[in-house]
């Protein structure tokens, strides 16, 4: 029976909560956190000057936002103040000569949320009569809708409303007894369907819920980048990553060579596209909760290709999203299949096959 566990760091679905010592344990995580927006101060003339964290500031400009202010004289309870706009500079009349050219951008400080506060008091009439304060929570009104190109949607929060999505959907199928596979997978691993928090802060949900439940693999579900899509990059030469082309997997940084096998082994026998990423020192995603829990696991990030991260349109495509889920069911089998954590090891590179010449196939 599958239990619920819930604290500050997140929410974990266990598939064995009570007895898991003979089985692998596979966290499989996407975080929960939204990418901060924060009252900071209300000037005298009504404006509500936000943090934005690492939002693109040009991006926000007029788009709609509900601010949900705690009430100070009854804590724990919110209200929602609806119909405010994110602004900068008032009009483009007011701007600087190299903002309205294009060659300047806005600055995070610039900006505001404009409520049309006017008349007298107008600085109380927020802080006393609306009762906002700083540290009030700031949520961009952008719901999911249909994109024009095929299977495409657009929303302010994919980053990580996917990976959650992703998560929760691969345990529902987990569920399915009626699957023989799955009475395979729960015979021989333990899964701990993850919810994590504080990702865009540093991953410290995940490196907890790590180090609580420690498990022996921990696959990170995420956002990546269409690269193929984004403007002026050419020049850094990334992978030729695209939407609706399949999920992608990390290669580099901390990611186990041995999981990222079982990812692809899994994909060619189930048909399903996978592209392959290119990460540095760091995945930018939960998969590092291990190493920086100082947890022996192995890791593997999963990414799901959107344009325009950090912005009021991300965009994505269900067919990558599905993907993902089919390739980590996949995955979750295949390792079932194994039950082997020897074979949680790097590859010899000793006994790799020496090319000196391109190899004739005809």
């Amino acid at each position: 029976k599958a239990h619920t566990f819930r604290g500050n760091a997140g929410l974990v679905v266990d598939t064995h909560p009570d007895n898991h010592n003979n089985k692998i344990t596979c966290m499989i995580v996407g975080h929960a956190d939204k990418i901060r927006l924060q009252v900071k101060s209300v000037g005298k003339d009504g404006k509500v000057h936000i943090e934005s964290d690492s939002h693109l500031p040009q991006t926000l400009l007029g788009n709609p936002v509900t601010i949900f202010s705690e009430i100070s004289d009854t804590p724990g309870k919110y209200r929602a103040i609806k119909g405010g706009t994110i602004e900068a500079l008032g009009a483009i009349h007011f701007a600087p000569a190299r903002v309205r050219s294009g060659d300047k951008g806005i600055k995070a400080e610039d900006l505001y949320i404009e409520l049309g506060i006017h008349g007298d008091r107008k600085q109380e009439q927020v802080t006393e009569d609306l009762g906002l304060r700083p540290g009030d929570s700031v949520l961009m009104d952008r719901p999911i809708s249909r994109g024009v190109g095929k299977n495409s949607f657009q929303g302010a929060y994919l980053d990580n409303g996917l990976g959650c999505f992703v998560t929760h959907e691969l345990s529902r199928m987990v569920a399915d007894n009626s699957n023989p596979k799955n009475r395979l997978i729960k015979e021989r691993l333990r899964c701990l369907f993850t919810t994590a928090t504080h990702e865009e802060i540093g991953r410290f949900g995940s490196r907890v819920l790590a180090q609580v439940f420690r498990p022996d693999v921990l696959i990170a579900v995420d956002v990546n980048h269409d690269y193929v899509a984004a403007p002026n990059v050419g020049s850094k030469r990334f992978p030729e990553i695209e939407m609706g082309k399949g999920p992608t997997f990390s290669i580099g940084s901390v990611t186990s060579s041995y999981l990222n096998m079982i990812l692809q082994v899994s994909a060619l026998k189930e048909g399903i596209p996978l592209q392959p990423d290119v990460v540095g020192r760091d995945t930018g995603t939960d998969a590092m909760a291990g190493v920086l829990s100082c947890l022996d696991c192995a890791n593997a990030s999963i990414g799901i290709p959107i344009r325009n991260m950090h912005t009021i349109s991300e965009t994505g495509v269900t067919d990558d999203v599905q993907a993902a889920i089919h390739l980590l069911h996949a995955s979750l089998y295949e390792l079932a299949l194994r039950k082997d954590l020897g074979g949680f090891t790097h590859p010899d590179l000793r006994l790799a096959e020496i090319i000196a010449t391109i190899p004739n196939k005809s």
